[in-house]
């Protein structure tokens, strides 16, 4: 079994790993850059059978709905095969609606299952469900010519299902030649300590809420399905409402689990922004609006909810707040990478803040594992020679794990 980082081996986020076995090969991920301007000027990776006919290419595995690992996909022929899992499959799928530039999974998709093994060629791969910021995310343990890769994906131990890093640590696949690990937060100093778990999360939403005389406008990720729970007990902790966008309840819906806050729950309403609006009328889909008809809450109604409600929160709807008339009182709790604040593009919106004397609090956890609970996860795989992927600074995570085998990407390497 021969293996090929295409990207990754120096860089959070477009993972991309091509595996080889008696003439067969599978992909690991298809991920768009996280530094990346113009998608179409991104190059996609060369592995042969992504543009051109090529047979020896037989299935591409994702391991999570999050673009840089998904977000090259729309690129690939038409007639690749992929494997993902099924929740996550729906919730690309209704993001579409919304996102013109999210990918609709193909219905020839096949659905992976939590430790279901399936053969692929001659490869066994068995997925694994692990806790991360993305719902329905896995790693894959993958088997070929007597050898096996264990990939981690993208995975945490302090989510909302931290039993599932509890298990891989715990009972870990035996005899694993190769751990194939995510080092996001290697060079992050904190990250020695651990991350602040979503319960702690919840506990310091509760105290700002409570604390805030307006309406808590809490701007996270609308896939981040345990950040809105985590929102959504905290709302009710405070004895308010959650208020939550149409794209949100559409997302929640996608997932199937109907013990995630739904948009028919009565402590739950669905608020309709107007650039989502014109996106619903410029494709003309007024029967998704209408499925959520019943638990709407309009512009004008907002004032009146503003101290007993929390409401989910983007840049793009600093017209909506204003309008409504709900700003008096509000903060802004941002729930989300403090990294993406520097950015250029967030200056307008952090004078819009200051402007409307909107206070800024910043209040979020990682959705990747610390250094303190990957240095478990190294010890579980004793064994096997680690190879850092999703990582900025291989060099640090060689001194930071026992046994590490550093490869660059495109550089073919074997499993031994």
């Amino acid at each position: 079994m021969k293996v090929c980082i295409r990207r990754g081996a120096r860089e959070i986020g477009g993972s991309c790993i091509e595996i080889e076995s008696q003439g067969k090969r599978i992909v690991l991920d298809i991920g768009q850059p996280l530094i990346c301007p113009d998608l179409e000027s991104v190059a996609l990776p060369e592995v042969s059978g992504f543009q051109n006919a090529d047979d020896s290419l037989i299935g591409i595995l994702i391991s999570h709905p999050h673009l840089d690992h998904y977000g090259l996909a729309n690129r690939l022929r038409k007639d690749t095969l992929f494997f993902m899992g099924a929740a996550a499959q729906r919730i690309l799928r209704a993001a579409s609606n919304f996102m013109p530039a999210s990918w609709n999974p193909p219905k020839t998709t096949t659905e992976i299952r939590d430790l279901k093994s399936f053969s692929l060629g001659p490869f066994q791969i068995t997925p694994y469900l692990v806790d991360h910021s993305a719902y329905d995310a896995y790693a894959f343990l993958v088997e070929a010519d007597e050898k096996r890769l264990f990939y981690t994906g993208d995975l945490r131990a302090h989510g909302r299902k931290p039993k599932l890093f509890e298990r891989l640590v715990n009972h870990p696949p035996k005899d694993a030649d190769v751990l194939l690990m995510e080092g996001t937060t290697v060079q992050r100093e904190e990250t020695e300590h651990g991350f602040p778990s979503e319960s702690e999360i919840e506990n310091d939403m509760v105290r700002i809420f409570k604390s805030t005389p307006g309406m808590p406008l809490v701007w996270c990720s609308g896939q981040n399905i345990d950040r809105i729970v985590t929102i959504f007990r905290a709302a009710m902790r405070s004895g308010r409402r959650l208020i939550i966008d149409m794209y949100t309840a559409h997302i929640l819906k996608a997932t199937g689990n109907d013990r995630l806050p739904q948009a028919y729950w009565p402590q739950v309403r669905v608020f309709l922004p107007q650039f989502q609006k014109n996106r619903i009328k410029r494709r003309r889909q007024f029967a998704l609006a209408q499925e959520y008809r019943p638990y709407r809450i309009f512009g004008k109604d907002l004032a009146a909810v503003k101290s007993n409600s929390v409401m989910l929160f983007r840049d793009s709807m600093r017209t909506d707040v204003k309008e409504a008339q709900c700003l008096d009182g509000a903060r802004i709790v941002y729930s989300m990478w403090d990294g993406y604040l520097k950015e250029p593009k967030m200056t307008e919106f952090l004078e819009w803040t200051k402007q409307h004397e909107l206070e800024l609090i910043k209040c979020h956890t990682s959705g990747h594992a610390s250094v303190l609970d990957l240095r478990r996860l190294r010890n579980a795989f004793a064994s096997a020679t680690a190879v850092p992927v999703h990582c900025a600074e291989p060099k640090q995570f060689a001194k930071t794990f026992d046994r590490v085998q550093v490869h660059p990407d495109n550089e073919w390497w074997e499993v031994k």
